[in-house]
């Protein structure tokens, strides 16, 4: 018997062809959504796929970087223990480099220094100053190759182009080649990569001053944005009267947190240093920067989060004697904290990928040491990529993809956290 309902002044047969028809449309359709959004997740992941392998591809050659291992007889050698700065150690690296290969012309001599990086008898120096006791012995000292050579041992550089066309001729091709047999090379992980400053030579530079820098930009930006923020919050949403001015004030905020990042720069530019006259290029100054860029975030998320705590936790505060700020610090505020600690770290990871601000504050400055506080010259991993990805040595290319790399890696691990921290401790009421 088919089922009647009455709408209208007619009956509607819901068993009919019409409504078969309709039904079967409907639901065609929310399939074709469905397939519609699996379609474009599976575009977004195709993309990201895309990004990191082109950037494994590409940068995964710098994880890696060609040594020559050699035994230096220091026995021998003209030094004084009492003034080891002083030494010829360009003369005894030397040395211990061309007995690898034997005499040599003077022009393939040349050729066959080439090979090494400049700064292999800075390295040797410091190994030795680092630990005296190598004086009275043969020690064995690993001294990085020249970018050219390194890129010849990685396969980037190919032995059938003519020679005029590539950065490594004919006779250190031959002396490269000699090394190997002679088990001279190797190429262990860079580690170089992670524990070395910037250097102009791609063989030894490295992100630990941006990673230092980056670190003391975030402390600053904590320390300055997360306990205003939530005090900003908490006067918005708590004790703020409703009124034009008010109403203002959050228009500005909400609009704050969509302005271009190199407003901020500006901003910082010209009020940090052209007015307080602080010192360029220091973490004191991006971190500044930074604050005012995640301030308007954790706002909006600390008030958010006051607004997630049920009333009635706040009403039983105050029922029992409690006055305000004690229901707002003992009650509220402890379970929002979750929510507003999320809120933070994720503000905190898209300010640490931000570029264009610290690059108007002069952070893209040439720095070789780590900043030893904040107020001395540092540099930061995204202004650290932008410097690598505009010098023209080969071997800065592998390096730039690498450092984005590491950032992306900072940026995953603070959203991990985020998670956790949300997954642990969040409530549900």
């Amino acid at each position: 018997m088919p089922i009647e309902a009455v709408s209208g002044p007619e009956a509607i047969n819901w068993q009919s062809d019409a409504m078969k028809s309709l039904r079967k449309r409907r639901y065609a359709a929310d399939r074709r959504l469905q397939v519609y959004g699996m379609i474009a997740i599976a575009f977004a992941l195709g993309f990201l796929a895309t990004l990191i392998g082109t950037l494994s591809f590409t940068g995964y050659k710098a994880f890696t970087q060609t040594v020559a291992t050699v035994e230096i007889d220091l026995t021998t050698a003209e030094i004084d223990p009492a003034n080891l700065m002083g030494a010829n150690w360009r003369a005894i690296v030397r040395g211990a480099l061309e007995s690898q290969v034997g005499d040599l012309p003077p022009a393939d001599e040349r050729k066959y220094f080439e090979m090494f990086t400049s700064s292999g008898q800075f390295l040797v120096r410091d190994a030795v100053i680092a630990d005296p006791s190598r004086l009275g012995r043969a020690s064995t000292f690993v001294i990085p190759m020249a970018d050219p050579v390194d890129q010849l041992a990685k396969g980037e550089i190919s032995r059938d182009v003519p020679e005029e066309q590539r950065r490594v001729n004919d006779v250190q091709i031959k002396l490269y080649d000699e090394l190997v047999s002679k088990n001279v090379l190797s190429r262990p992980f860079n580690w170089g990569l992670f524990f070395n400053s910037d250097s102009r030579f791609p063989e030894l530079a490295g992100v630990a001053g941006a990673v230092s820098g980056s670190f003391w930009l975030l402390l600053v930006c904590l320390v300055i944005s997360l306990p205003t923020g939530i005090a900003a919050a908490i006067y918005l949403e708590e004790f703020a009267p409703k009124n034009k001015f008010t109403d203002l004030i959050e228009i500005n905020i909400n609009n704050l947190a969509a302005v271009p990042s190199v407003v901020f720069g500006l901003l910082g530019l010209a009020v940090f240093l052209g007015w307080f006259g602080l010192p360029r290029s220091a973490p004191l100054v991006g971190g500044l920067v930074l604050s005012l860029m995640t301030l308007p975030t954790i706002i909006i998320v600390t008030r958010a989060a006051l607004q997630s705590v049920p009333s009635s936790i706040r009403e039983a505060a105050l029922g029992v004697g409690a006055s305000k700020h004690e229901a707002i610090f003992h009650h509220i505020l402890p379970l929002s904290m979750p929510t507003i600690m999320t809120g933070t770290i994720i503000g905190l990871a898209q300010a640490l990928g931000e570029t264009a601000p610290l690059l108007l504050i002069g952070m893209n400055a040439f720095i070789t040491s780590p900043p030893d506080g904040l107020f001395a010259a540092s540099t930061a991993l995204p202004t650290q990529i932008y410097i690598w990805s505009d010098s023209p040595e080969r071997g800065f290319v592998a390096r730039t993809s690498a450092a984005i790399l590491i950032l992306l890696g900072f940026l995953v691990v603070m959203n991990a956290i985020a998670i956790f921290l949300r997954q642990r401790f969040e409530r549900r009421w």
